[in-house]
């Protein structure tokens, strides 16, 4: 097995004593930086939990001629997913489950940590949280798909029924097609039996948009229960290897 490369990642952290994470993945040829505003504007509402927004790798892609790119697997093709980098996305999750485990080590409980990713990190997203033996809060899917369909049910945990998860998706999104996203979230009710997954569609393309943050925060608020406290010591940029 390759060694695992330590993920780089952007921090925003808590305004007040740490108790909880968001671990954010970005989309195909995105970095954490991407997604540090939509955590700069949660952030007040959370003042108890640091954000970590891992950048991806540079590395060749298929649909995009072989270009390398800042991408956590590679990816075949957008209009079906039968072929699936899945080497790739296993190391990936590895990579990912280094960052949970870091927090963890740090004295976060593992169901105060919240993973989440839009489009590929998504996909990424999902295959982490539903895989790994940690009893995670919840598991955020904006804009993506479920990955490793046929073989999700035999490599899901034992926690992963339980997980709360909330999925937001464009219903004119022609990236990750809204049809995609409806099935990946049948597949998770129906073939999974996760009990408790939140649904929203929104007026939008391949993007975020202001209700789904605004839907997200509220469904984050449910899980993570803060006030303010004790000023937390300075953070910033890092690595997987210190935070």
């Amino acid at each position: 097995m390759a060694a695992l490369q330590s993920l780089k990642y952007v921090v925003v952290k808590p305004k007040a004593v740490h108790t909880s994470t968001v671990i954010f993945l970005h989309g195909l040829g995105d970095s954490g930086y991407g997604w540090e505003p939509v955590a700069e504007t949660l952030a007040p509402k959370f003042p108890n939990t640091k954000w970590i927004l891992p950048h991806a790798p540079s590395t060749p892609v298929t649909i995009n001629g072989g270009m390398r790119m800042p991408s956590w697997f590679d990816i075949m093709s957008l209009d079906d997913f039968d072929e699936e980098d899945e080497p790739g996305l296993l190391k990936a999750s590895r990579s990912v489950n280094e960052l949970i485990t870091e927090e963890v080590d740090a004295g976060i409980s593992s169901n105060k940590i919240v993973l989440g990713g839009f489009s590929q990190g998504c996909a990424l997203g999902l295959l982490t949280g539903l895989t790994t033996e940690r009893k995670l809060g919840g598991l955020v899917a904006l804009s993506g798909w479920l990955p490793l369909r046929n073989k999700m049910k035999a490599m899901m945990s034992d926690n992963a029924r339980n997980l709360p998860i909330f999925w937001g998706h464009g219903r004119r999104d022609q990236v990750v097609n809204y049809e995609f996203g409806v099935q990946s979230v049948n597949l998770l009710k129906d073939t999974l039996k996760i009990k408790a997954v939140t649904f929203n569609s929104y007026n939008m393309e391949h993007s975020s948009h202001p209700q789904e943050i605004q839907d997200l925060a509220t469904w984050l608020d449910n899980l993570l229960k803060q006030s303010p406290e004790t000023p937390a010591p300075e953070g910033g940029v890092g690595s997987a290897s210190a935070l």
